[in-house]
């Protein structure tokens, strides 16, 4: 049985940086760790259920021009999910959100996926 176009074929991370996933269509995603954990997919970020969501603003710009430090953000841990995600313990206390390959495939932020999300939002 083969697997889908869309599983990734390779997966790099970083600790520090991030992940990078070659996919086995061919497609090459880069994730920062501040993007990553900005699209949190667990209940608590999202607002599942209801609640409202608590996301964060990691990879936003800071508005002051000398802004309050904030430690630096990083994976603390990382463990696989089955065969189908991984699980993110951040440095900043968080590390509830399961990260699925589809997931990591739908906010990928290249440019070609970012061109298709933004046609499909104003859709």
């Amino acid at each position: 049985m083969s697997l889908p176009a869309n599983e990734p074929e390779h997966i790099a991370i970083s600790k520090s940086k991030g992940v990078k996933i070659d996919w086995r269509d061919g497609h090459h995603s880069e994730y920062s760790l501040a993007y990553l954990r900005d699209e949190c997919p667990c209940a608590s970020c999202t607002g599942a259920h209801g609640t409202e969501p608590k996301k964060t603003n990691y990879a936003a710009e800071p508005k002051e021009l000398f802004p309050m430090f904030k430690p630096v953000l990083k994976m603390l841990d990382v463990e696989q999910v089955g065969s189908y995600a991984i699980r993110i313990a951040w440095s900043d206390g968080h590390g509830t959100g399961i990260y699925s390959f589809d997931h990591f495939r739908r906010i990928c932020p290249c440019e070609e996926c970012s061109a298709a999300q933004a046609e499909t939002a104003t859709r």
